[in-house]
């Protein structure tokens, strides 16, 4: 069986057994300050296993697209090392929400593996939970006794708590799991150790395949154990291992998920698979990373220097590193193989196909800037060997961190060429800079929330949101607040009955407001969405949490807000009308301030074209569309309106469809909207730029601040007009006066090239012969080029002789350095290695060839310490 074919079996079958087939959530999540990416298959139902939301169909299944980077479940030092680890997989599951429970996941297991998939049952090892007593948990004595109606006893394993008691984190639902393991061995080993003594024991041949979770506890903060309402089945199968087994292959790299990948990085490198290990690891990386990166893509999240985007930069960055270590490439790779994925998947999932164009333009730009920063920390690297060559051959840990942290070298990049260099490392400072850091940024996020206090109603109990049409609600009640305290502040989160808050979500900012409870007034700072959860930032509790309270929005903020996000609707639509329908949004911020709206468009957009943007926005808001939202609206119906759905949003069944003229702007959105056009005033754009290959990102305003934009321009205007004494053609005459001065001080750098070049004779008299060598140092006046011109001049009649010239241009201090031919060869001296260390001393960098280098730096007082210092270097 293919791969396709394989996914496609699995879901047919428990489709036959009354499952709803679910489309993979996206691997990047969103609303989740837990979670930056799914890493298993049950995260886009964590709501319904936390009680926070019901489920729309009590069996379903799928194929879920994860990526497991950090964390908790970190897998990224294992990809391509071993033949089973990955970063972004395919979980397939079927999941049971308070509808069925062990018996039929277990027999429904067993029959798909068996009857269906034809797997060897002898091969087959059971996993149940054998029980803890810290916990006061018993051995799971049902489960045992349904497997044992269908394997042999000495099939079935007794597990550890580490091993078989599920639990999503430190806190939320959990319960005992059973996991399905197979010996892929060969005869001759299973005779000689048992399959049983090898499960759990990482053994690359024994391995789970299936893992069945009884979910029916909750973990309180305090650590305690309570039953569930409902008993749900969370199952999971990694795919890509499936796939190894129906095909017969010893690691999952060698089935049809990976091959034509490595298949394509071998004929664009020219290598054949199979001959060196640590090339065959760097391929594997390769693949791997190609599938992450790209899932990540499509899915809306770009590389960046942040967050999820900076999980994702340092996995692409990982794959070019293993290319150019170990493959010599030193021009961009991975995004040659994207089409090869997209033929591979692209018709499962889609958006992959869509976003393909965009995919391949991304991931290029990314590697060649890294290729290029990789270039620069070898040039640093090469410049530390040549400081410190005179000292025992040890990198300090230090230096080795700063390659890591600033360039991205891994250590084991880094140590590799040492060792070519017959360097080592200082592994124990490395790891001592390294644990700092995590430290850091662990003190940073830690956060410490306390289980939720029930005031009133059920923990099942959800916020209704009322703020589409008030932004006072009176009577409200707190259903629960926690306290939750960080490395900042101490603070608790409330959740209401009813809001008028709107909560962060769908690039909107969330609302902040005043709470009012009796004589008490306490701020709300934020507004969130945490889980399906409107959450509700406050510095105190109210005295009395059981009491009934008033709730006021922050009408400014809001009305701001509002006209700020109907603009970005208009102005998305003038967009596509202007530039073409391949605009898509790529992310969003609106709040009362501005708005940052990121496209994809693969050039910067002209002056004429951000102009047409605004005539268009602004003609809209002129004719003060009225707003036409429609409430739960069915998915299949907001797509047939023409509604804008966005890569990478989890949509429900049913929408909100927000339309200002149906035939200009129709989108699916939950934020909040002026009730017609004309109330946001005015728009302009305020800047238009690149942030990533392929996206462009405008920043703009409405309303006062889009007035007090054009102000500024026309007060700068009529202040240049004053300047120029008001003459007609203001443009005519700032033309005039920049041609002017450019003329000038072309003139200015002639006479000081003359002028330098006129020092000559001065310069090679004050020659001071140091070990035979002719030395001049001198501070000239001039700038690069002039320095330039005189060193050539004066090696057109001196011989033996090092030259040092130093200078002073736009505050800033530069160095030239010149050695004549018979001098490097003979004494060893090189302009390029002088230059760096001459350059310390104006707090610079710089470099060249043996002959000729250069340098610059901010510290013009060092000028006469950096001529010596060359000086001292000859004399040494």
């Amino acid at each position: 069986m293919t791969s396709t074919q394989i996914r496609n079996s699995f879901l047919a079958f428990f489709e036959s057994k009354k499952h709803h087939i679910v489309p993979s959530a996206p691997m990047v999540i969103k609303n989740d300050p837990t979670l930056m990416f799914t890493n298993a298959g049950m995260n886009q139902f964590k709501d319904i296993f936390l009680a926070n939301s019901e489920a729309k169909f009590p069996r379903v299944t799928d194929a879920q697209k994860c990526l497991r980077v950090s964390g908790k479940h970190n897998d990224l030092e294992e990809v391509g090392r071993d033949t089973y680890h990955h970063t972004m997989f395919e979980m397939l599951g079927n999941w049971s929400f308070g509808d069925y429970f062990k018996k039929e996941a277990i027999a429904w297991a067993w029959e798909y593996l068996t009857k269906v998939l034809k797997i060897e049952k002898d091969d087959l090892y059971i996993t149940v939970f054998g029980g803890d007593t810290a916990d006061g948990l018993d051995v799971d004595s049902e489960a045992y006794e349904f497997w044992k109606a269908l394997v042999p006893e000495d099939k079935i394993i007794y597990g550890s708590k580490k091993d078989n008691f599920w639990e999503m984190g430190d806190t939320g639902p959990c319960g005992p799991c059973s996991e399905i393991h197979i010996d892929m061995r060969d005869q001759k080993a299973k005779e000689k150790i048992a399959g049983r003594d090898l499960v759990n024991e990482d053994h690359p041949e024994v391995i789970e395949i299936w893992n069945l979770v009884f979910i029916e506890f909750n973990r309180l903060a305090n650590g305690d154990l309570v039953p569930l309402p409902a008993k749900h089945v969370d199952t999971g199968m990694g795919f890509e291992r499936l796939v190894r087994v129906l095909q017969h292959k010893k690691s999952n790299y060698d089935t049809d998920v990976f091959m034509p990948l490595i298949i394509e990085i071998c004929r664009l490198t020219n290598y054949s698979y199979g001959s060196e290990k640590d090339k065959d690891i760097a391929v594997r990386v390769i693949a791997d990373h190609l599938r992450a990166v790209a899932f990540a893509i499509a899915d809306g999240q770009l590389p960046s220097n942040n967050k999820a985007g900076y999980v994702i930069r340092r996995i692409l960055r990982r794959a070019v590193r293993y290319a150019y270590t170990y493959l010599n490439t030193d021009e961009p790779l991975v995004h040659s193989l994207v089409a090869v994925l997209v033929k591979q998947m692209g018709d499962f999932y889609t958006n992959l196909n869509d976003q393909s164009e965009l995919i391949q333009k991304v991931i290029r730009e990314e590697e060649a800037s890294f290729l290029r920063t990789l270039h620069s920390g070898i040039q640093k690297y090469e410049a530390y060997l040549d400081a410190h060559n005179s000292q025992e051959k040890i990198i300090k840990g230090e230096f080795a961190f700063e390659l890591y942290d600033t360039f991205g070298f891994p250590i084991d990049l880094t140590a590799l060429m040492a060792s070519e260099n017959g360097w080592s490392i200082d592994m124990q400072g490395f790891e001592k800079h390294l644990e700092a850091q995590k430290s850091r940024s662990r003190q940073a996020a830690a956060k410490n929330l306390d289980d939720w206090v029930i005031v009133h109603g059920q923990p099942t109990d959800e916020s209704v949101f009322c703020g589409y049409e008030s932004l006072i609600e009176k009577n409200v009640r707190i259903l629960r607040y926690r306290k939750v305290v960080s490395a900042k502040n101490v603070h608790y989160q409330l959740v209401f009955d009813r809001t008028p808050c709107y909560a962060e979500s769908g690039g909107q900012v969330g609302d902040r407001a005043t709470i009012y409870s009796g004589e008490q007034s306490i701020a709300i700072e934020d507004t969130l969405k945490e889980n399906n959860l409107i959450v509700h930032i406050v510095p105190e509790l109210p005295k009395d949490p059981a009491k009934e309270i008033t709730i006021l929005v922050d009408e400014r903020k809001r009305l701001l807000t509002t006209n700020n996000h109907s603009a970005t609707h208009l102005m998305h639509a003038a967009l596509k009308q202007v530039l073409g329908d391949h605009v898509e949004q790529k992310g969003s911020l609106v709040n009362e301030e501005y708005m940052r709206f990121d496209f994809s468009h693969f050039s910067k957009m002209s002056q004429e074209e951000i102009r047409q943007v605004e005539q268009i926005v602004n003609a809209r808001i002129r004719e003060n569309i009225v707003l036409d939202e429609k409430r739960d609206v069915a998915m299949d119906e907001a797509i047939a309106m023409g509604a804008t759905a966005l890569f990478g949003e989890k949509y429900g069944d049913h929408v909100r469809v927000i339309t200002f003229n149906p035939e200009f702007s129709v989108e699916l959105c939950g934020g909040t909207h002026v009730q017609a056009s004309g109330q946001i005033g005015s728009f302009r754009i305020l800047s238009e730029g690149a942030i990533a290959a392929g996206i462009r990102r405008i920043e703009a305003c409405t309303a006062d601040k889009a007035e007090a934009f054009a102000d500024e321009h026309i007060d700068l205007v009529h202040d240049i007009k004053a300047v120029f004494k008001n003459q007609k053609d203001i443009l005519k005459a700032v033309k005039q006066m920049v041609q002017q001065n450019v003329q000038l001080q072309k003139e200015v750098d002639k006479l000081n090239r003359e002028k330098a070049l006129g020092a000559k004779d001065q310069l090679i008299n004050s020659a001071e012969i140091l070990n035979g060598i002719k030395f001049i140092g001198r501070k000239i006046e001039g700038d690069a080029q002039a320095a330039k011109d005189l060193a050539f001049a004066i090696k057109a009649v001196v011989d033996d002789f090092v030259l040092v010239l130093a200078y002073e241009a736009n505050e800033k201090a530069g160095l030239t350095i010149m050695v004549s031919e018979r001098i490097a060869e003979e004494k060893g001296l090189n302009a390029g290695k002088l230059i760096r260390e001459a350059a310390r001393e104006i707090k610079g960098g710089g470099g060249g060839q043996a002959h000729f280098a250069s340098a610059g730096g901010k510290d013009a007082s060092g000028i006469e310490a950096a001529i010596l210092k060359v000086k001292s270097l000859i004399q040494e």
